[in-house]
């Protein structure tokens, strides 16, 4: 799980307060592999988790009954440190870009340390595409997620 020769700069930089919304993610037995740590597909769950449920969270709408719903384009994951159960995680989401149709997230996990503090653990992105429920041809995307979002846009 190495991150490479400049990790230390990017953990240095990544700050917790960059992310609007840090939603939590506590992690699970079943996560750990046999090497001891999250597998890191895992990560991917936690950014799905958090996006999603913030959505809800902050629409008051179950996006799964939309006509509209974000299937998932592209992802991506950078991994800066392991993680292992029981460890406690903040998902921070902002948005990178918010298309007509499409919404780009960018992502960070932070561990939870005893004295309150964040740790960064991987940063992410995640690519949403709106399409028609029954079509699947790409859609506006709908008022209520596209108001919530636009809370999130960096400046």
């Amino acid at each position: 799980m190495s991150a490479g020769s400049d990790s230390t700069a990017t953990r240095t930089e990544l700050n917790a307060e960059n992310y609007p919304v840090r939603w939590p993610v506590p992690t699970r037995w079943s996560d750990n592999d046999h090497y001891g740590h999250v597998n890191n597909v895992t990560y991917y769950s936690y950014f799905d988790t958090a996006v999603n449920a913030w959505l809800m969270a902050s629409t008051g709408t179950d996006i799964r009954d939309l006509p509209a719903i974000g299937i998932v384009a592209e992802t991506s994951c950078r991994y800066l440190s392991e993680l292992s159960f029981p460890d406690q995680l903040q998902v921070g989401l902002s948005v990178e870009r918010l298309g007509a149709r499409s919404i780009v997230y960018s992502l960070a996990i932070f561990r939870e340390s005893e004295d309150g503090s964040l740790a960064p653990a991987a940063t992410g992105r995640f690519v949403h595409v709106y399409v028609d429920r029954a079509t699947r041809r790409p859609v506006e995307i709908p008022a209520a997620i596209r108001a919530a979002s636009a809370t999130l846009v960096r400046a």
